[in-house]
């Protein structure tokens, strides 16, 4: 669980109304700093201040926060006394969260120490008394013993803190009491249970340092994990967050980037594209709005996509900066998936190929903290697999596999297949062979938008199910019982119209629907609603990315791309949940020139690393920043 702070920079609207809702004046700031202030009677104020507009100071009395958009870097806060309302949008969400949670955990201690004491005549008297202007400081951080307290001083279904907007049914003498803000006190879901390890740190602060950075790592190294992070720390009406395929996107909560550069497929000249992007005022529009732009999966964009990309944004933003001067956040391992190009074209470039990927990197990063496999020899196995290397025991203990029995209380494993249509047909033919009941369970979409979400979610539009049907689970349920996005089950009965599945953990679940939310080419939010399962006696390793399995199987004799066997392999768990039916060291190879990118890329992560770590990141962030630049210079030189 994460402490809190007391500073917040957002856009901000105060509006002070009449008793009957009329606006009697209102201050509109593009960008505003929200501070968290005591005076010397220890009375605590919100002050808003920007370089336009003198400070103002509201005192956190009788407040009410309206938080069910935190998410989305929106909350209100109303000031009864005050009779104003400040209105908060475009803030990083997890700083948004930390702020509010400041404010409730405050807010509880007040709360509880003005009802242990009241305030004496004496010091009454000595404020009001008091002629000299007052003097404010900033409020202590919140820690997590702070926060412990906090939770532990909540009276179950009520507060007089930050509470929720009364219902109708409440009395008006009752308006400052509401359920206990739970998110404010307990570990939230923007910023997930998990802290950061250091070298994840590292990328986030380079990332809020406002650099141009590449990180990438193997298989299981937390990659999506840290970009939700990322996405979830930046202001979120200026963040484009995006990937090459729509499932990635999915991940992230964007689109991909091809519905955002809005120039197609990328064919024709770069004066003809710079042409097009001109000329759809919603494309232009979204260019010149966004200050980050994060692109996912960066190794499937072909290169020649990549520098037309770059050559757009600089004509369409009217800056010579690269990409525009939009901060880049590239995310990716070149080592797995390669570019997805037309079947008409022969030619395949990676990204790091273009003229301009050096120019546009400021930094670059390596995760080689391993979380998917706790398993060494099986990490091991997968690292020389990665860069195409096999050796005759390697080969041995992989083939050894195919001896064991990973099947488990009717629950079979999945196989992982080359090809998409040869999962599709294992999948309708294992289906028809169960007896009994078809159930249906079609997904409630936006309006007009289920093509967009059937390529950006993994979530099927329709699904069919039967009693014995294999199953894996699309989305993290509960992380602790295990009921995580990728454990496998299988179908044991239908209760209220709704699937029971028993997982090989042992643990039943009633698969109630859930939400997928993506974003269109115009940023509009766009949403799925469906039961999240897929059929899973097969599955395609192109849609298994970032999926961890439980029970998986596969043959690695259609293997057509490079790092192809790799993604494979680096789905499963472990070496003892897993089945490689055959396996021929020809079928496992790395590209080239990605292998040599990557011997130079480690060469410059040595020279970046010549400054010692010492006292902890965050003390010495902008330090080591600048003497990273320095050595990038230098390197550039050479």
């Amino acid at each position: 669980m994460e402490g809190g702070e007391s500073f917040l920079s957002c856009a901000t609207t105060v509006e002070w109304t009449t008793p009957q809702g009329s606006i009697v004046r209102k201050v509109n700031y593009r960008t505003a700093s929200l501070r968290l202030i005591r005076n010397e009677f220890r009375e605590m104020f919100m002050e808003i201040s920007s370089d336009k507009h003198a400070a103002i100071r509201l005192a956190l009395k009788g407040i009410n926060v309206f938080k069910k958009f935190m998410a989305e870097g929106k909350a209100s806060v109303k000031f009864q006394d005050a009779g104003c309302t400040l209105f908060i949008s475009n803030a990083p969400p997890t700083n948004l969260v930390s702020f509010l949670r400041t404010i409730f955990v405050k807010m509880t201690g007040e709360k509880d120490q003005s009802s242990a004491t009241t305030p004496s005549k004496q010091s009454m008297r000595a404020k009001l008394l008091s002629g000299k202007a007052q003097s404010f400081e900033e409020i202590s951080p919140v820690t997590v013993a702070d926060i412990h307290n906090a939770k532990s001083k909540i009276i179950p279904k009520s507060t007089t803190t930050t509470p929720s907007p009364p219902t109708k049914k409440r009395k008006h003498d009752d308006a400052s009491r509401g359920p206990a803000p739970k998110k404010l006190y307990s570990p939230s879901p923007l910023t997930t249970t998990s802290a950061l390890n250091p070298e994840q740190q590292r990328v986030l602060e380079a990332c809020l340092g406002g650099k141009n950075i590449f990180f990438t790592g193997s298989a299981g190294t937390g990659k999506s994990f840290l970009l939700k992070r990322i996405v979830a720390a930046l202001p979120p009406d200026v963040t484009v967050a995006t990937a090459s395929t729509g499932v990635a996107a999915c991940h992230v909560g964007g689109t991909t980037l091809h519905a955002f550069a809005g120039i197609g497929d990328g064919s024709g000249t770069v004066d003809h594209l710079c042409d097009k992007a001109l000329k759809l005022p919603l494309v232009a529009q979204k260019w010149r709005k966004c200050k980050h732009l994060i692109i996912d999966e960066i190794s499937m964009v072909d290169g020649a996509f990549f520098e037309k990309l770059e050559a757009v944004a600089r004509h369409v933003r009217r800056n010579d900066k690269p990409f525009g001067g939009i901060q880049l956040i590239l995310c990716g391992d070149f080592l797995q998936l390669p570019p997805v190009v037309d079947k008409g074209k022969t030619e395949k470039r990676f990204c790091f190929q273009s003229p301009c990927w050096d120019r546009c990197i400021d930094l670059c990063f390596e995760l080689k903290e391993v979380h998917r496999q706790k398993d060494h020899e099986f990490v091991s196995i997968l690292n020389s697999i990665r860069i195409g290397r096999v050796t005759k025991e390697i080969s041995d203990r992989l083939l050894g596999t195919a001896r064991q029995k990973i099947e488990s209380d009717g629950i079979l494993a999945t196989r992982l297949c080359s090809h998409t249509n040869d999962s599709k047909m294992i999948n309708n033919s294992k289906l028809q062979d169960l007896d009994g009941e078809e159930k249906v369970f079609s997904s409630q979409d936006s309006d007009n938008a289920s093509k967009t979400l059937d390529m950006q979610t993994i979530a099927p539009a329709k699904l069919i199910l039967k009693v014995g049907a294999q199953v894996m689970l699309l989305k993290n349920i509960n992380v602790n019982s295990g009921l995580v996005n990728g454990a496998r089950g299988v179908v044991v009965r239908f209760e209220e119209g709704l699937p029971v599945v028993r997982f090989k953990n042992k643990k039943e679940y009633m698969a109630r629907a859930e939400r997928w939310y993506v974003r269109n080419s115009s940023g509009s939010l766009l949403c799925r609603k469906q039961v999240p399962l897929n059929l899973a006696w097969a599955f395609s390793i192109h849609k298994s990315q970032g999926l961890t399995l439980d029970c998986v199987e596969m043959s690695l004799s259609k293997i057509f791309e490079a790092g192809q066997a790799y993604v494979a392999l680096s789905r499963a768990q472990s070496l003892d949940t897993l089945r490689v039916l055959d396996f021929d060291s020809r079928h496992v190879w790395a590209d080239s020139s990605v292998l040599e990118f990557y011997q130079k890329f480690r060469r410059r992560l040595q020279h970046m690393e010549i400054v010692p770590l010492g006292r902890p990141l965050a003390d010495k962030t902008n330090k080591k920043l600048k003497l990273r630049e320095i050595l990038e210079k230098q390197m550039r030189r050479k």
